[in-house]
């Protein structure tokens, strides 16, 4: 399992997820997060749970994209699958495998 080198490494990560997909990010922050991976707003602004940086990068990603998907389509309906099969591939085993992740409550 390959972790994330530190929260730069991370940050640089979802920029270029960004960059990929052509979405602005207005602010960007990993900081301490109990009952979720990540959020985002409408306004632009991308939160990750400072966990994150201690799972298998591959969830991460997962984690990245799933968020920067939710500029452009707000829901998990058949666009939002349809384009995290493209970005990822089977991102089923991936979110599979991130639910076995306890989350504190």
């Amino acid at each position: 399992m390959k972790k994330w080198k530190d929260k730069i490494e991370f940050k640089s990560a979802v920029r270029l997820y960004a960059q990929k997909m052509n979405i602005n990010i207005k602010s960007l922050y990993v900081r301490p997060m109990s009952r979720k991976w990540a959020s985002c707003s409408t306004d632009g602004n991308l939160n990750f749970s400072k966990d994150i940086l201690n799972i298998d990068k591959k969830l991460g990603e997962y984690i990245i994209v799933h968020e920067l998907l939710h500029f452009r389509v707000p829901n998990h309906g058949r666009l939002w699958k349809s384009l995290m099969m493209a970005y990822l591939g089977d991102y089923q085993k991936l979110e599979s495998r991130l639910k076995q992740k306890p989350r504190k409550q």
